[in-house]
């Protein structure tokens, strides 16, 4: 399975799983076209969205305003718009941030 990346005005749609509360932090894998996140963040309060928020725009190299949640802000299940950027490069820096993590482009069902 492949990331399930999708247009949206303005940029591209990156489904994300969250784990929050975690011990370690960072980029999992994927799981059922979905990028995998893990934030030491509890899930209160929205702490754990601004976590992610964070740790995706530092993984793939761009400013937070860039990164903002469209979908799911009380569940694991969350849909982010990366703003100006096209499905075809979100695709690359998100396997080149799975590379640096160590993950690659694992699936996890």
């Amino acid at each position: 399975m492949t990331l399930a990346l999708r247009p949206y005005p303005g940029g591209t749609l990156l489904p994300v799983r969250v784990r929050p509360a975690s011990r370690r932090q960072g980029l999992s894998g994927l799981h059922a076209g979905s990028l995998r996140v893990a934030v030491s963040a509890a899930p209160e309060r929205g702490k754990a969205n601004d976590a992610v928020r964070e740790l995706l725009a530092s993984a793939l190299g761009l400013r937070s305003s860039r990164v903002e949640l469209i979908r799911g802000a009380t569940a694991r299940e969350k849909v982010f718009l990366i703003q100006d950027m096209s499905a075809d490069e979100l695709r690359g820096r998100v396997e080149a941030a799975l590379a640096a993590a160590g993950t690659e482009s694992r699936e996890d069902a």
